[in-house]
This record gives structure tokens, sequence and C-alpha cells, in this order.
């Protein structure tokens, strides 16, 4: 296994376990939150040296902040960075087990 480099876990947040990830997953697609100043040749790399494997395609998206209400009181959830990572063929990823 290759030497893990510390920049590589600032910009992998962590996995997105939803029912639209998993079925993603399906077609050798696994979704990751990453940081929001992180572009795609960056995100390519981390997932490929961080987990060992070979990534075909990335495309990232922004899942804007939704306002919520708690207990009468007004809050908004940050902007999300997510990172869609199309595996090559004969790869996969098993996120339940964790980076």
């Amino acid at each position: 296994m290759s030497t893990h480099d510390s920049r590589h876990y600032d910009i992998i947040v962590a996995p997105v376990i939803t029912e639209k990830a998993t079925t993603a997953s399906e077609h050798n697609k696994v979704v990751f939150k990453v940081a929001s100043k992180a572009a795609k040749p960056q995100s390519k790399e981390a997932i490929e040296k961080l987990v060992d494997v070979k990534a075909k395609n990335v495309n990232t998206l922004v899942r804007k902040g939704k306002t919520k209400v708690f207990r009468g009181q007004f809050g908004s959830q940050s902007d999300v960075k997510r990172a869609v990572v199309t595996l090559e063929e004969g790869h996969r990823i098993d996120v339940t087990t964790g980076l």
C-alpha cells in the first residue's frame, strides 16, 4: 500500500451513504463529500491514493444549504461539495469499511 499524504485526508471529508449513492454504486460510482475548495483533479488523485483504485472520471456538485426551523429558531445548513467518482472496470470501494 502506498504512503498516504495528509493533504489527501483534507480533500476527502467523508463517504456519502444515501439511497441515491447506493443506487449509483451499482453502476461502479462512489460518492464522497469533499472540501469546498477541492478541484476535480485533486479529488481524483486523493481517491486513487487513499483507496488504491483507478478512477475513470470525477464529477463534482455543490448541494446548497437548506433553511431549517428548529424549535422556532431559523437556521441554515452549510453548502456541501460532493464528488461522484466513476471507477474503472474491476475496481471497487466498500464505503462501509471506511478509509
